[in-house]
């Protein structure tokens, strides 16, 4: 006979590791123990020797299939007897174990949901070990029910004989509940609670046009019937999102193929069980609303993930279910904001009374070469802990301006916060302050420095100076580049082109194109392209006929450029604004990337004003003709030490092409290959300097499917290992992990410098 103490951490709270060890222990006629901690989860085993090896193997290799494990450690113990396997209350302590994100409804959930023959027949909150919601309502670990929101709901008897049962699939399902105990829906017209079944309410309103908002997981969303465009039309006047596609949620796979072309890996994506929203190529004929994503060839497509959408999309092929704000503010998840915060917004409400602990988005990923990568990471990833090496320390990254998120990094675990928003809004800043809180709290951690961008504006650099510890500055394009060689464990020397829209360089210029060289603690710059100036600041961004004038005027100078038929229009107001630039005024230089896509766009005549950050990139990339076999060419020179990818033949030869009628598709594709060509080049430069054999690409440009395509494939063509960004997005949502990581490594690097140091003295 032997005794184990056996301790075993990662994400195995909530999960239904408990009731799985039970049944182990039981199963191999072990005595002992198990019980959640602050560390993850404690198990005493004793039995006889070969017993106890078959309950390791199978902890091993049939752990839950919604835990992930880092470690197991056991101790051998002395024997105590007994003839008994029990689940004990959790103890506290040092809250280190992870949390598992929510998780979408499971197929016996499901099932059971649409079987009138059983209790929870259309009850909207069925839940089990293997589903349901986790972090939206844990407040504290250990993950135990009085430790989330639904502390406050009782169980009835059969539920609680469920929640006893080791042999139940709700054996210790924390959010256990069902009609008679659990959360309820109230259906609000007016404010006022409207009699019968919400769900016949809802489905009502839909069907009459109406706009309902509707409290989910991890916040409210908007929805509305995805095939009346009257209604769609109206909910963009409300939001004030008068072009940004919205997200549908689909009935089942079905809808979905009647809508877009679904691909193998695209499926297996909308299936999973965290079912983000995924990008897909949109059919030229369906019943859709044309307001729902116009001008748009792709369409944000998701399943439902709780039973309530499964109940609510029964009726409907699609509904149009977008999250619940004015556009660019955040999501509205509490109850009593959704009183006022609705108002003029929607016509009703779907509520229930099961609080949401903290805000949640949906995440939303694309496949791209046949592998998903993120454009949001929230609902269903956060906050599943990312890798980073070597850190002792407890350090906070602040992230960006754009699609912040956060980070926190203790030990070897980075949790990345979901998708907060910009910063720009002061709700979105004021929520940001408030996550940050949360998760200190959640996991206790208290950071002793933070990591912040260059850029002195950004509100959350501002809010890392004013935290009174150590603050790191780490440039925008290297966090970039960090975070592609973190998450793919990368410590040796790499090449990366981080090309992006903006970021404080540090040089008083905007960067955006770069060539770097360097390790996550640091990299050099070693290339870019060539600058131009934004005309109007910020104006910029939103105008790319600004950022076409501007790179016209550099390749043919400035009479030809201002009688080109793209400016003539706009003629006092460009010979205004060069003039300023020639003065210094409000025109910053730039090697933005993003802007260049931006001038290539107005140049094809695809858009001269956007509507949102990325439209004419996006428009650009999807008007792209991949028959077209030409190419464009940079013309790359030295200066002062520095490669500049000269850019200016490339727009005289659009410029050209465009006078001469050439389609836009045609231009769009020479140009992405131009992007393409050039990366091979410099790179093939870079290891012939330095023997580097590895290009990491990111930054928000990386977002283009076409652009990544074309790279990869020249890159491996010439024998490149080519790294991207699958477990964060390559936009700016990446940048906080890579500010982790880059700290992290950079104070591993004092730290044994000192060591050194004090060695040799």
């Amino acid at each position: 006979m032997v005794r184990f103490g056996v301790t075993i951490s990662g994400v195995v709270q909530g999960v239904g590791f408990r009731p799985f060890l039970y049944r182990e222990a039981v199963q191999n006629r072990l005595s002992g123990f198990v019980r959640n901690t602050g560390s993850g989860v404690y198990a005493e085993i004793e039995g006889d020797a070969l017993s106890c090896e078959v309950f390791f193997f199978e902890l091993e290799t049939n752990a839950p299939p919604l835990s992930r494990i880092t470690q197991i450690r056991r101790e051998e113990l002395p024997v105590q007897g007994g003839d008994s396997f029990s689940i004990l209350a959790s103890e506290g302590g040092g809250k280190t174990a992870l949390i598992s994100p929510d998780i979408g409804i499971c197929e016996d959930c499901k099932r059971e949901l649409l079987d009138p023959k059983d209790r929870r027949y259309l009850y909207p909150f069925i839940n089990c070990t293997n589903c349901g919601p986790r972090f939206t309502i844990i407040e504290d670990i250990p993950y135990d029910r009085q430790n989330t929101s639904m502390a406050g709901f009782k169980q009835c008897e059969t539920c609680q004989r469920e929640y006893d049962d080791p042999a139940n699939r709700r054996f210790h399902a924390q959010p256990n509940a069902c009609p008679a105990c659990g959360p309820e829906l109230r259906f609000l017209l007016n404010g006022t609670e409207q009699p019968g079944d919400p769900i016949e309410r809802f489905t009502e309103a839909i069907r009459a046009g109406m706009i309902v908002a509707v409290k989910g997981l991890g916040g409210y969303h908007l929805a509305c019937d995805a095939e009346n465009e009257t209604a769609v039309s109206l909910l963009r006047v409300r939001k004030e999102r008068y072009e940004k596609p919205f997200a549908v949620m689909a009935r089942d796979l079905a809808a979905i193929s009647s809508l877009c072309e679904v691909s193998p890996e695209e499926e297996a994506l909308l299936t999973s069980r965290q079912k983000p929203i995924v990008l897909l190529k949109k059919r030229k004929v369906t019943a859709l609303a044309p307001s729902v994503a116009p001008g748009n060839d792709r369409l944000g497509v998701m399943l439902p993930y709780t039973p309530l959408h499964c109940l609510l999309l029964e009726p409907f092929a699609a509904l149009v279910m977008t999250s619940g704000n004015i556009s660019d503010r955040p999501m509205i998840y509490r109850d009593e904001d959704a009183g006022d915060g609705f108002a003029g917004l929607s016509d009703a409400i779907l509520t229930h009374n099961r609080p949401i602990v903290r805000r949640v988005d949906d995440s939303v990923c694309v496949v791209s070469l046949g592998e998903p990568r993120f454009l949001r990471r929230a609902r269903g990833w956060a906050p599943e802990p990312l890798p980073i090496f070597g850190n002792d320390r407890v350090i906070l990254a602040v992230g960006a301006q754009q699609k912040n998120t956060f980070a926190l990094a203790k030990g070897n675990h980075v949790f990345v916060s979901g998708h907060i928003g910009d910063l720009d809004d002061p709700e979105t800043e004021s929520g940001f302050v408030s996550e940050i809180g949360s998760f200190e709290r959640l996991l206790d951690a208290e950071p002793d420095c933070v990591a912040c961008d260059l850029h002195p504006d950004y509100l959350s650099t501002k809010f890392a100076q004013s935290l009174g510890i150590p603050a790191i500055s780490i440039q925008h394009h290297h966090a970039h580049f960090a975070s592609v060689l973190a998450e793919h464990a990368v410590r040796e020397p790499s090449a990366g082109f981080i090309w992006d829209g903006t970021g404080d360089g540090g040089d008083g210029t905007v960067w955006g194109g770069e060539t770097l060289c360097g390790t996550i603690a640091g990299s050099k710059r070693t290339g870019h392209i060539l600058p131009f100036r934004l005309l109007g600041g910020e104006a910029a961004v939103r105008e790319p006929w600004r950022a076409a004038l501007a790179v016209c005027d550099l390749a043919l100078g400035r009479a030809r450029a201002l009688q080109l038929p793209l400016f003539i229009p706009r003629a006092r107001e460009a010979a205004l604004l060069l003039s300023a630039a020639d003065a210094g005024l409000n025109a910053v230089p730039t090697t933005s990337m993003g802007r260049l896509f931006d001038a290539v766009a107005a140049i094809a005549g695809i858009r001269q004003t956007t509507a949102y950050e990325g439209q004419a990139a996006i428009e650009l990339e999807q008007a792209a003709d991949r028959s077209e076999p030409g190419n464009y060419s940079f013309s790359p020179v030295w200066e002062g030490g520095m490669r500049v990818y000269d850019w200016r033949p490339v727009v005289r030869a659009a410029v050209s092409d465009a006078e001469n009628g050439i389609p836009a598709g045609r231009i769009s594709m020479r140009f992405h290959r131009a992007l393409a060509a050039l990366m091979a080049a410099a790179a093939e430069e870079i290891r012939h300097e330095t023997g580097c054999n590895r290009v990491a690409l990111s930054g928000g440009c990386f977002q283009n499917e076409l652009l990544v395509e074309l790279g990869v494939s020249a890159l491996q063509r010439r024998g490149f290992t080519v790294l991207i960004n699958h477990l964060v997005p390559c936009n700016d949502g990446g940048i906080s992990y890579g500010q982790a990581a880059a700290a992290a490594a950079l104070l591993g690097e004092r730290s044994t410098q000192c060591a050194l140091q004090s060695r040799e003295e």
